[in-house]
């Protein structure tokens, strides 16, 4: 009795080893090849990836479009080489792909918001309202632009933080780009007590900009008197710079009118109120 029991085990054994290594037979090298399949074609993938951005640095094409087309392509081709070690795993892609296709309608519907980066992305891309290295104000963030990808903009300000504001925040709003343009005026606003020598104060003013290297002759620098306040007679001050130069001379204007006024004995009054008083004999 026990030797036939024995003999029954190993009958078993036998089998399940047979179909083991009928099933490691036959699937063992589909996996192997899928597993093949995908680690050469994401070798692949990435060197048709750089090649192509070299291609278009080599074409001098914006550096904005590069860096998408770069997450686009990449994205793409991954996919297909997924799909092809699915397919050599012996996965029916012709159903994965309905599948997946129903699958991502579901999350297009979740993901809105994602989608609507996206589609902004494209927009900026095409339209091209600012691009990479550029000064913007947009969806509530000031700095240099740093890169573009399918979501978001990532945006560096002026003290070195980096802030990533979502596509559809950008395009949804007013863009400001302060690098479009070759040059840009410096406006300010300069008061001088009533009491002050008006025609002295405003020749100072055009002397300081025409003494200035960095203030452009054409458009001529302005002075010209804005406003009679409560407390002071105010200055319009416009000075044209290159785009580089502005906040340079934005800066130094202010601190060279303060000095030159202390100087010449020109007064830059503060807010205050003169009040009188009438004694009313009994």
């Amino acid at each position: 009795m026990e030797n036939t029991n024995i003999e029954l085990t190993t009958q078993e054994v036998s089998k399940y080893t047979d179909m083991a290594i009928m099933y490691t037979s036959e699937y063992g090298m589909k996996i192997l090849s899928a597993l093949l399949i995908f680690i050469i074609g994401k070798w692949a993938v990435k060197r048709i990836t750089e090649f192509t951005k070299k291609m278009m640095i080599k074409a001098k094409v914006d550096e904005t479009l590069i860096e998408f087309s770069e997450s686009l392509i990449y994205f793409l081709l991954l996919l297909m080489v997924v799909l092809a070690s699915l397919n050599a795993i012996g996965v029916n892609t012709t159903s994965f792909m309905a599948v997946l296709g129903a699958a991502g309608l579901a999350v297009g519907l979740a993901l809105q918001g994602s989608l609507a980066n996206i589609g902004a992305a494209v927009l900026i891309i095409v339209f091209r309202p600012f691009k990479v290295g550029d000064f913007i104000e947009a969806g509530g963030a000031t700095g240099t632009v740093e890169d573009v990808n399918l979501f978001s903009t990532i945006i560096a300000p002026i003290d070195n933080r980096t802030i990533i504001v979502p596509n559809s925040s950008i395009i949804g709003g007013n863009i400001t780009n302060y690098s479009n343009k070759t040059q840009r005026r410096v406006d300010h606003v300069f008061g001088i007590g009533y009491g002050d020598d008006l025609k002295l104060a405003k020749d100072t003013l055009m002397e300081i900009m025409e003494s200035d290297e960095r203030v452009l002759s054409e458009p001529a620098p302005f002075v010209a008197v804005s406003e009679l306040g409560d407390s002071s007679v105010n200055f319009v001050f416009r000075a044209w710079v290159e785009t580089a130069d502005y906040w340079d001379v934005y800066f130094d204007m202010l601190e060279k009118v303060k000095l030159t006024f202390d100087e010449k004995g020109i007064s830059i009054p503060y807010p205050q109120m003169d009040v009188h008083m009438n004694k009313l004999e009994a």
